[in-house]
Parts: C-alpha cells; sequence; structure tokens
C-alpha cells in the first residue's frame, strides 16, 4: 500500500467510527456453505440438525434450488416449545419459519448487513449472489464483535431515508468515517470507494423518493424500464469528499415517455443539491436531454459525440464512459455498456483526442522542480490525477475493457500486454498517493469550515511528504510517450 499523509486522529475532533464494517465484506464472514432442511421436516429435526452444526439457523428448501422458502432459528424453536410445549417439536419446520428470507449481496460491505440487521431487528441475514442464490448466513453472533454504535446505522439510513434531510445526515457524516478509516491506515483509494458507494446508494435513493413523489402527484410510475446511471469518479469508484453529481438515465420507452424522466432527473438533482451533492457545472445530469435517452437514442447521442470528438463533446465522453448503474434495469445498462463499447472501437478518432488528455495535461511540477501553485495551493487533480486517470480509460476502451475502476482498468490492461505489469503496479501506487494527500486536505479543510476540494496546501506538508508528492507527479512524466505506445500496440 502506498504511503499515505496521516494525521494520525479524526479531523476536528470529528465522532471516531469504527472501520472494521468498512472495509469488510459479508462473505469473509458468512457461514458457508448454507444449510438447508427439507421444508417437511420436523421441528425436532430442525433442533437436532442446528445443534450438532452449532449453527443458529437453518434455510428451508424451495422448490428451486439455491433458494429458500423460509428460514428457522433457534429462536423460533425455543418460542414454539414455550407456546405449546414438546407438542412442539413434531410440527412441520415450515410452520414456524420465517418467511419470505431477508437478504443482503455476499460482496456487500459489512456495513450494510449490520445496519439491516439493526433496522429490522433480525439475527439471521441470507447472503445472495448477482443471482439471488443463497450462498452463506450471515448471524448477527458472527457480527457482534463488529457492533460500531453510530456506524452501524449508516448503511441502511440511505436505503430507509424519508427525505433530503435524512439523505443529508449520512452525507455529513462521511468525513467522520473517512477520517477514521484514514487513522486505521486504510488506502485512500478503498475509502473513495467506500464514498462512491454511498454517492450511488443516496442517487439511488433520491429516484426511488421522486418516483414516490411523482405518483403522490398524479404522475403514475414509470412509463418505462429505465437505469438510473452515476458517471464520472462516482462511476469509477474513486470519489472523495467533494464530488458533485454526474447522472443519466437509459429507458425503454419512446419520445412519448420524456416527459416523466425529464421530471424525474429534475427532481433527483434537486434532491442531490439539497443533500449536499451540488448540481454539476458542466450539466451532465439526468435532468438535461443530452443525459435522457432511450437506448436507441442514446445510440445516437454517442454517434454524435463520437462524429466531433473535441471540446464540451469530449468533455461529455470522458464522464459518461465511467458510468455505473445506480438504479433500475440492469439490462439496459448493460446493452448501453455494449453499444458504447463497440462505437469506441469503430471510432479511431477518439482514442486519438482522449489521448490528448493524456499528452497535453500540465504537470503539478512547474521550473526548477516546484510545485505549481495558485493561491497557495496546488491542484492535484489537473496535474496529476487528471492524465492518470484519462490514460487508464484510453487503455480501457483500446482494450475493451468494460470496468470502469481506473485500478483495474490498468491490471486488465496489464493482463493484455497492453501495458507493462510494473508501470500498471507504479501508476495504481501514484494514483493511491495522490488520493491520500487530496483525501487529507479535505478533512483538513472540513475541519477549519473550508469547502473541500482537489488542491491541497504544500505548506502544510512536511518536507518528505513534500519530497513525496513531488516524486509521485513527476513519474507521470512518461504518460504522454505511454499512451503513444497503447495507440500504435496491435
Amino acid at each position: 500500500m502506498a504511503e499515505t499523509p496521516q494525521s494520525g486522529a479524526p479531523a476536528g475532533g470529528m465522532e471516531r467510527l469504527d472501520s472494521f464494517p468498512y472495509r469488510h465484506r459479508v462473505r469473509a464472514i458468512m457461514g458457508a456453505p448454507p444449510q438447508f432442511i427439507a421444508a417437511g421436516a420436523s421441528v425436532q429435526q430442525a433442533a437436532e440438525r442446528m445443534r450438532k452444526l452449532k449453527i443458529g439457523a437453518l434455510l428451508v428448501e424451495s422448490d428451486r434450488p439455491g433458494f429458500a422458502a423460509g428460514i428457522v432459528t433457534e429462536r423460533d424453536v425455543l418460542n414454539a416449545v414455550a407456546r405449546e410445549g414438546a407438542a412442539a417439536l413434531a410440527r412441520k419446520a415450515d410452520d414456524i419459519m420465517s418467511a419470505p428470507v431477508s437478504t443482503v449481496p455476499e460482496n456487500a460491505l459489512l456495513y450494510v448487513a449490520m445496519g439491516r440487521m439493526e433496522r429490522l431487528g433480525f439475527r439471521h441475514l441470507a447472503a445472495a449472489d448477482g443471482s439471488g442464490r443463497i450462498t452463506g448466513v450471515v448471524s448477527s453472533r458472527a457480527l457482534l464483535r463488529l457492533r460500531a454504535g453510530k456506524a452501524l446505522a449508516l448503511g441502511d439510513a440511505v436505503a430507509t431515508a424519508p427525505d433530503a434531510a435524512a439523505l443529508k445526515a449520512v452525507q455529513d457524516a462521511l468525513p467522520a468515517l473517512a477520517s477514521a478509516l484514514l487513522a486505521d491506515e486504510i488506502s485512500a483509494l478503498k475509502i473513495a470507494g467506500v464514498i462512491s458507494q454511498v454517492l450511488r446508494d443516496t442517487t439511488a435513493r433520491a429516484a426511488e423518493l421522486a418516483e414516490a413523489e411523482l405518483a403522490e402527484a398524479g404522475w403514475g410510475g414509470p412509463p418505462a424500464p429505465y437505469a438510473l446511471l452515476v458517471l464520472g469518479s462516482g462511476g469509477r469508484g474513486e470519489s472523495l469528499l467533494a464530488a458533485d453529481q454526474d447522472n443519466a438515465i437509459v429507458h425503454a420507452g419512446g419520445d412519448g415517455d420524456d416527459r416523466w424522466f425529464a421530471e424525474l432527473g429534475k427532481r433527483v438533482s434537486d434532491t442531490l443539491n439539497a443533500v449536499g451533492i451540488p448540481y454539476c457545472k458542466g450539466g451532465v445530469m439526468a435532468s438535461k436531454p443530452q443525459f435522457r435517452h432511450s437506448a436507441q437514442g442514446w445510440r445516437e447521442q454517442i454517434a454524435r459525440w463520437l462524429a466531433h470528438p473535441d471540446g464540451q463533446n469530449l468533455l461529455n465522453v470522458d464522464i459518461f464512459y465511467d458510468f455505473r448503474r445506480a438504479l433500475g434495469d440492469g439490462g439496459l445498462a448493460d446493452e448501453l455498456r455494449r453499444d458504447a463499447l463497440e462505437a469506441a472501437a469503430r471510432s479511431p478518432a477518439l482514442l486519438r483526442m482522449l489521448a490528448k488528455n493524456v499528452e497535453e495535461a500540465g504537470s503539478a511540477i512547474g521550473y526548477f522542480g516546484r510545485l505549481r501553485t495558485e493561491g497557495g495551493r496546488v491542484d492535484l487533480k489537473k496535474g496529476g490525477l487528471l492524465p492518470l486517470v484519462a490514460f487508464a480509460r484510453v487503455v480501457a476502451l483500446k482494450r475493451g475493457v468494460a470496468d470502469t475502476a481506473s485500478s483495474v482498468r490498468l491490471n486488465a490492461a496489464a493482463q493484455g500486454g497492453a501495458v507493462p505489469a510494473d508501470e500498471a503496479d507504479r501508476l495504481r501506487q501514484v494514483q493511491e498517493t495522490l488520493l491520500g494527500f487530496v483525501l487529507e486536505q479535505q478533512l483538513a479543510d472540513i475541519a477549519a469550515g473550508v469547502a473541500p476540494s482537489t488542491r491541497v496546501e504544500p505548506a502544510r506538508l512536511s518536507r518528505a511528504q513534500r519530497a513525496r508528492l513531488k516524486e509521485a507527479i513527476k513519474s507521470l512524466d512518461g504518460l504522454p510517450l505511454l499512451v503513444r505506445d497503447v495507440l500504435t500496440a496491435s
């Protein structure tokens, strides 16, 4: 892990949160494989099975392999015996089971499972894979040592937020969480991943609230299936504490449905702005017509961008190709991804123009090896992160890589031979280092009542930290040559 500047304590006296649930995933602690019992089995058989396996719950089989009709827990057995005495043991397990079974994605961070169990009052949750098949069971017993007070509620607070004020409370808690993670020496890139996930979840919840408002106001429900997308750094999983909103909509409707989706996009943007995620100054929001289309409309929009990949069109392409679904129809989002990658593969001019973002990006290092500052600060996005991210994007589009995270794009490029493995590793380390400096500055600024940005104040860094920062920036000098090699490779 690249070394990042550390404060050693939460910035500005912000409440210290247990970071473990934000660093580990459900699959790391779930009981696997899941244990099932036949629906016709008796309560006594279920109790004996749980005692033998030393577990607190059994899933009741359904007619679909890998899915459960319900769940029977040791508490269910005890309650049945308390009500009916020994006669309860002769009953069928499905008579006392709880249904339907509450699930959590196996790749979800633990805070999601912890918050959900806390809200529902459950002691067990089933973990499921992407297809919905149950792969394990998470128990409160396994989570007991991880309890973290207010930190538990943060994850589920987004999913259950009744209004913008509740979502804002979650947003306001992010600096304390980021500070705790940083103090625990968690990599800045992983912290950015957590913040980005909260951003996507918040965007999704804003859309759910907007749907409810539209229905109540007489607009009805969605006129066609749709997917809400988060673009830019949020889609890459690289947002920190100064992100604005970049979002879009793809839907399966016709031209006559645009009025409903326009209103949805407007309400989503208004809610996010009220939450503290400001409107995009460049207008990259689903409330704007060019970021709200049917699947065919997106094909035409992408074609227009690629026909003239310069100026604002190029900026739009930059942000668009980093999209990730936040809510809605996954098939529509996947179809759009395929269409977009195929369109890029047919447009060598696009890759050449995107490469200019790498070749012409200014360095944050000026004459005599000094950091270029304005108002006493150096912009690490403009002079460091932007060309690095742009390079990873070019490589991904050249190789047809669908993933949006820069680190994954670089890894895929190395595996495909487009970039030497040691070079990909070095660039990932540089990104980690730069993000670390930005995050430390953002936490210090928030504690001081200053709006966070990507601009870092070198004067607050030690000599060793300034030297490390300069080294990271200088190591990007070879990107223009490297991107030319990528474009000319077969």
